[in-house]
Protein backbone atom coordinates (compact mmCIF):
# COMPACT_ATOMS: atom_id res chain seq x y z
CA UNK A 1 0.00 0.00 0.00
CA UNK A 2 3.10 2.36 0.81
CA UNK A 3 4.54 2.00 -2.78
CA UNK A 4 1.00 2.28 -4.17
CA UNK A 5 0.41 5.79 -2.27
CA UNK A 6 4.10 7.20 -3.00
CA UNK A 7 3.21 6.49 -6.64
CA UNK A 8 -0.06 8.65 -6.16
CA UNK A 9 2.44 11.50 -5.25
CA UNK A 10 4.51 11.26 -7.56
CA UNK A 11 2.50 11.39 -10.62
CA UNK A 12 2.82 14.94 -11.44
CA UNK A 13 6.71 14.15 -11.37
CA UNK A 14 5.95 11.19 -13.63
CA UNK A 15 3.76 13.40 -16.04
CA UNK A 16 6.51 16.18 -16.09
CA UNK A 17 9.69 13.72 -16.67
CA UNK A 18 7.22 11.61 -19.28
CA UNK A 19 5.98 14.94 -21.22
CA UNK A 20 7.50 15.17 -24.81
CA UNK A 21 10.12 11.50 -24.12
CA UNK A 22 7.10 8.90 -24.12
CA UNK A 23 3.67 9.40 -25.77
CA UNK A 24 0.50 10.06 -23.46
CA UNK A 25 -1.13 6.83 -24.45
CA UNK A 26 1.63 5.11 -21.47
CA UNK A 27 1.41 7.31 -18.57
CA UNK A 28 -2.44 7.14 -19.45
CA UNK A 29 -1.79 3.33 -19.09
CA UNK A 30 -0.11 3.56 -15.98
CA UNK A 31 -2.62 5.79 -14.43
CA UNK A 32 -5.29 3.64 -15.76
CA UNK A 33 -3.55 0.30 -13.92
CA UNK A 34 -2.07 2.41 -11.02
CA UNK A 35 -6.04 3.34 -10.10
CA UNK A 36 -7.05 0.23 -10.40
CA UNK A 37 -4.86 -1.85 -8.03
CA UNK A 38 -5.33 1.30 -5.61
CA UNK A 39 -8.88 0.92 -5.97
CA UNK A 40 -9.07 -2.75 -5.86
CA UNK A 41 -6.30 -3.00 -2.46
CA UNK A 42 -8.29 0.13 -0.37
CA UNK A 43 -11.22 -1.21 -1.13
CA UNK A 44 -13.24 2.10 0.42
CA UNK A 45 -15.93 3.62 -1.80
CA UNK A 46 -13.97 7.30 -1.78
CA UNK A 47 -10.85 5.15 -3.52
CA UNK A 48 -13.28 3.77 -5.86
CA UNK A 49 -14.88 6.93 -6.66
CA UNK A 50 -11.36 8.28 -7.09
CA UNK A 51 -10.26 5.37 -8.92
CA UNK A 52 -12.48 5.24 -11.78
CA UNK A 53 -12.25 9.36 -12.12
CA UNK A 54 -8.61 8.57 -12.32
CA UNK A 55 -9.17 5.59 -14.45
CA UNK A 56 -11.14 7.82 -17.03
CA UNK A 57 -8.64 10.28 -17.29
CA UNK A 58 -6.22 7.40 -18.12
CA UNK A 59 -8.35 6.19 -20.57
CA UNK A 60 -9.05 9.26 -22.32
CA UNK A 61 -5.34 10.10 -22.38
CA UNK A 62 -4.59 6.81 -23.83
CA UNK A 63 -7.11 7.16 -26.10
CA UNK A 64 -6.59 10.38 -27.22
CA UNK A 65 -2.89 10.28 -26.92
CA UNK A 66 -3.06 13.83 -25.28
CA UNK A 67 -1.39 14.84 -22.00
CA UNK A 68 -4.20 17.37 -20.88
CA UNK A 69 -6.65 14.59 -19.30
CA UNK A 70 -3.34 13.23 -17.41
CA UNK A 71 -2.51 16.93 -16.05
CA UNK A 72 -6.20 17.00 -14.89
CA UNK A 73 -5.98 14.31 -11.98
CA UNK A 74 -4.78 16.69 -9.40
CA UNK A 75 -8.04 18.27 -10.13
CA UNK A 76 -10.41 15.21 -9.55
CA UNK A 77 -8.60 14.37 -6.43
CA UNK A 78 -9.87 17.56 -5.19
CA UNK A 79 -13.18 17.01 -6.65
CA UNK A 80 -13.26 13.92 -5.15
CA UNK A 81 -12.29 14.80 -1.49
CA UNK A 82 -14.39 17.91 -1.84
CA UNK A 83 -17.29 15.83 -2.29
CA UNK A 84 -16.57 13.45 0.46
CA UNK A 85 -15.62 16.48 3.02
CA UNK A 86 -19.01 18.13 1.82
CA UNK A 87 -21.33 15.21 1.74
CA UNK A 88 -20.04 14.96 5.18
CA UNK A 89 -21.51 18.25 6.30
CA UNK A 90 -24.66 17.16 5.07
CA UNK A 91 -24.56 13.96 6.70
CA UNK A 92 -22.66 13.69 10.10
CA UNK A 93 -20.50 12.94 11.64
CA UNK A 94 -17.85 14.55 9.58
CA UNK A 95 -15.12 12.97 8.19
CA UNK A 96 -12.86 15.17 11.11
CA UNK A 97 -15.00 13.91 13.45
CA UNK A 98 -14.58 10.52 12.47
CA UNK A 99 -11.23 10.62 12.63
CA UNK A 100 -11.08 12.70 16.02
CA UNK A 101 -13.49 9.92 17.56
CA UNK A 102 -10.66 7.32 17.01
CA UNK A 103 -8.58 8.94 19.31
CA UNK A 104 -11.09 10.86 21.85
CA UNK A 105 -14.34 8.42 21.64
CA UNK A 106 -16.31 10.45 23.93
CA UNK A 107 -16.06 14.02 21.47
CA UNK A 108 -18.00 16.59 23.27
CA UNK A 109 -20.33 18.94 21.89
CA UNK A 110 -17.42 21.53 21.97
CA UNK A 111 -15.34 19.46 19.87
CA UNK A 112 -17.94 18.08 17.21
CA UNK A 113 -18.68 21.97 16.24
CA UNK A 114 -14.38 22.16 16.11
CA UNK A 115 -14.67 19.21 13.90
CA UNK A 116 -17.55 20.86 11.86
CA UNK A 117 -15.27 24.25 11.26
CA UNK A 118 -12.37 22.10 10.14
CA UNK A 119 -14.65 20.06 7.99
CA UNK A 120 -15.57 23.26 6.26
CA UNK A 121 -11.85 25.16 6.16
CA UNK A 122 -10.91 21.69 4.16
CA UNK A 123 -13.84 22.15 2.04
CA UNK A 124 -12.84 25.29 0.75
CA UNK A 125 -9.08 24.26 0.72
CA UNK A 126 -10.24 21.16 -1.53
CA UNK A 127 -11.76 24.49 -3.78
CA UNK A 128 -9.03 26.51 -4.24
CA UNK A 129 -6.70 24.22 -4.39
CA UNK A 130 -8.58 22.55 -6.97
CA UNK A 131 -9.10 25.63 -8.84
CA UNK A 132 -5.45 26.20 -9.32
CA UNK A 133 -4.86 22.73 -10.23
CA UNK A 134 -7.30 23.35 -13.16
CA UNK A 135 -5.65 26.65 -13.92
CA UNK A 136 -2.37 25.45 -13.95
CA UNK A 137 -3.58 22.71 -16.41
CA UNK A 138 -5.22 24.70 -18.60
CA UNK A 139 -3.19 27.99 -18.81
CA UNK A 140 0.15 27.17 -17.45
CA UNK A 141 3.69 25.86 -18.57
CA UNK A 142 4.47 22.14 -18.03
CA UNK A 143 7.15 23.46 -15.21
CA UNK A 144 4.53 25.48 -13.16
CA UNK A 145 1.87 22.66 -13.37
CA UNK A 146 4.02 20.24 -11.78
CA UNK A 147 5.96 22.42 -9.36
CA UNK A 148 2.45 23.36 -8.13
CA UNK A 149 0.85 19.71 -8.18
CA UNK A 150 3.83 18.02 -7.55
CA UNK A 151 5.41 20.62 -4.60
CA UNK A 152 3.19 23.40 -3.76
CA UNK A 153 -0.14 21.62 -3.32
CA UNK A 154 1.75 19.22 -0.63
CA UNK A 155 3.57 22.10 1.29
CA UNK A 156 -0.31 24.21 0.86
CA UNK A 157 -1.45 20.89 2.46
CA UNK A 158 1.01 19.93 5.25
CA UNK A 159 0.80 23.58 6.24
CA UNK A 160 -2.95 23.49 6.33
CA UNK A 161 -2.36 20.04 8.93
CA UNK A 162 0.10 21.84 10.63
CA UNK A 163 -1.90 25.02 11.54
CA UNK A 164 -4.46 23.17 12.42
CA UNK A 165 -2.65 20.58 14.83
CA UNK A 166 -1.37 24.17 16.27
CA UNK A 167 -4.93 25.29 16.87
CA UNK A 168 -6.56 22.27 18.02
CA UNK A 169 -3.91 22.03 20.87
CA UNK A 170 -5.17 25.52 22.02
CA UNK A 171 -9.05 24.50 21.64
CA UNK A 172 -8.05 21.58 23.56
CA UNK A 173 -6.38 23.44 26.26
CA UNK A 174 -8.81 25.96 26.31
CA UNK A 175 -11.73 23.45 26.60
CA UNK A 176 -9.75 21.47 29.34
CA UNK A 177 -9.65 24.55 31.66
CA UNK A 178 -13.51 25.59 31.29
CA UNK A 179 -14.24 21.90 32.49
CA UNK A 180 -11.75 22.71 35.29
CA UNK A 181 -13.98 26.01 36.52
CA UNK A 182 -16.88 24.67 35.45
Amino acid sequence: MVILLLATLAYPLAVYFGYGRVEPVWLGLGLLGLMLVRAWAARDPVWLIAGAGAALLGLLGTVGNSWLPLKLYPVVVNAVLLAVFAASLVRPPTVIERIARLTEPALPAAGVAYTRKVTQLWCVFFVVNGSVALGTTLWASNEVWVLYNGLVAYLLMGAVFGIEWLVRRRVKARMAAERNYA
